[in-house]
């Protein structure tokens, strides 16, 4: 007897979506403004979070409904005490199993990614200065978290940076970054300052791919490179460089037409968009006893053309203010 093939998660623009961020935990052992609200926040309690056996149950399903990559995002993934538990139950699964960190516990999972089969992993690095990572972080541990970057190298990980390109900040390092791509077979990726619940938001500390890619040119002889279709990055290459450059256009050019991204928040709701205010709370009708299939392909189908229907397409316009929506870490990356 043939198995039955599922429809795949299309929306109602077309897009199919084979592509799972799943947040492990909103907890973060850095405090980042642009991610974490100023105020105090508290972790969910963890009866609140998905356990190991319900992500790897709710993974199973998006996985039966054509997904084939997982990203395992925070907070910090990697301070969820189950995350050994929670990743190899995920290797089980036939998908490309990804990670977002921000480096500081690499060493000590090393072992447990390479057994899993994770080939790549991303780094969140907004500077190369420990004193500037110090401010950013309010943790002194930039020697710890470039060690560790080094140690991934070592292992064979493709390795993304993720640098928030904070106006005030990134001008200054922007070119510092370019440079470590000479040697190193790093692929930096510069990410336009996106509006959340409490980051402080505004058009002015926005700067744009088109200004950080003027002043890459203005000192490197630099090569356009192929993107993948479902690409957010537009990469570049310093010619003669062994690792790349890109730029994550969120703010300044949207490139909503080709998201193939769903997302699994700690708590098990799920988010069509990053920006959507919309959540579907799949863990509660999981511990209900109900097939979360229908609840997933509802929230396939609300999904907005672009930007979660809350933003202007351009971003001069955008107020943060207006924004129903969580913060990032509450997110997930």
């Amino acid at each position: 007897m043939m198995k039955e093939k599922k429809v795949p998660l299309e929306d109602k623009h077309g897009r199919v979506h084979n592509y799972l961020r799943i947040s492990l935990t909103d907890n973060c052992n850095f405090r980042c403004s642009y991610c974490m609200p100023e105020e105090d926040i508290e972790g969910m309690p963890n009866a609140q979070l998905m356990q190991p056996n319900e992500i790897y149950d709710m993974a199973k399903k998006f996985v039966s409904l054509g997904v084939d990559k997982i990203r395992l995002t925070g907070g910090e993934p990697l301070v969820r005490k189950e995350f050994p538990l929670i990743l190899a139950n995920l290797s089980e699964l036939p998908v490309e199993l990804t990670l977002t960190s921000n480096g500081v516990l690499i060493d000590k999972y090393i072992s447990n990614l390479k057994a899993s089969g994770v080939k790549k992993v991303n780094i969140s690095l907004d500077t190369l200065s420990p004193e500037t990572f110090y401010k950013l972080t309010k943790r002194d541990q930039f020697s710890q978290v470039w060690n560790n970057i080094q140690l991934l190298i070592k292992h064979q990980f493709r390795v993304k940076i993720n640098v928030v390109a904070l106006n005030g900040i990134i001008e200054k390092e922007i070119l510092d970054f370019v440079a470590i791509t000479k040697d190193l077979p790093l692929h930096v990726r510069f990410i336009e300052f996106m509006p959340f619940a409490g980051n402080l938001w505004n058009k002015d500390k926005v700067l744009t791919a088109a200004k950080m890619l003027d002043i890459i040119s203005s000192k490197y002889e630099i090569s356009k490179l192929q993107d993948d279709p479902n690409d957010t990055a537009k990469a570049y290459q310093a010619n003669g460089h062994a690792g790349t450059f890109a730029f994550i256009t969120t703010m300044s050019e949207h490139f909503c037409g080709t998201c193939n991204r769903l997302r699994l928040t700690a708590d098990g709701k799920m988010k069509n968009c990053l920006f959507g205010k919309d959540e579907m709370d799949l863990l509660g009708a999981l511990r209900a006893g109900k097939d979360i299939e229908p609840l997933v392909r509802l929230a396939v189908s609300k999904k907005h053309a672009a930007l979660g229907g809350q933003l202007s397409t351009d971003y001069t316009k955008a107020s943060a203010e207006k924004i129903q929506n969580r913060s990032m870490i509450k997110i997930g990356g």
